[in-house]
């Protein structure tokens, strides 16, 4: 079973959640990390370690915003992958909001003919769409790196949509990259 711990600007500082975050996702896709930890003061973001044991297993970062939630940012350790931890993370979290507005979730596309690693896109994607997650018919291009946009709701979800999400993020994030 495994133990979540909320995480807030005044324990994020922890080594091994740091380690994590950074090497989990591409450079291009990360906040750094001092201006994350001073985003969890002004914005609503659910930031949650999750440990099997003493064991660092994995982290989410929900944005919690009017009318989504954006899943921001979701990893399981590498050497944990494909034992079954992401399954189980994915899960609860899924489980903690069902009663709540819709999940918006924007991943690597696995349409981007460039891509670097398109087998890891391919496999993500397949992840999410056996756990209920839906493609929508927005996509976000930023810094080289293009992004499909899914839910878990049978609700539309628009290109303005995702813009009213950059512009909240953008109220709040003075460094954000730019798009394309």
């Amino acid at each position: 079973m495994l133990k979540s711990i909320a995480i807030n600007s005044e324990n994020a500082c922890d080594e091994a959640l740091r380690h994590l975050y950074e090497t989990a996702f591409p450079a291009e896709e990360q906040i750094p990390y001092e201006d994350l930890i001073v985003l969890l003061d002004a914005m609503d973001i659910d930031y949650t370690a999750y440990y099997d044991g003493e064991m660092l297993v994995g982290l989410t970062m929900v944005l919690r915003l009017p009318r989504y939630n954006w899943w921001w940012y979701f990893a399981v350790s590498e050497e944990l992958r494909g034992k079954g931890y992401g399954q189980s993370i994915l899960t609860s979290v899924l489980d903690k909001y069902r009663d709540e507005r819709p999940f918006i979730l924007d991943i690597e596309s696995p349409y981007q003919p460039d891509a670097p690693n398109p087998e890891q896109r391919r496999r993500r994607y397949a992840f999410y769409l056996r756990n209920g997650m839906k493609e929508t018919p927005t996509s976000r291009t930023w810094d080289g790196l293009t992004f499909t946009i899914l839910t878990n709701s049978d609700e539309p979800f628009t290109q303005q949509d995702y813009d009213d999400i950059v512009a909240a993020l953008r109220a709040v994030w003075t460094n954000m990259p730019g798009e394309q």
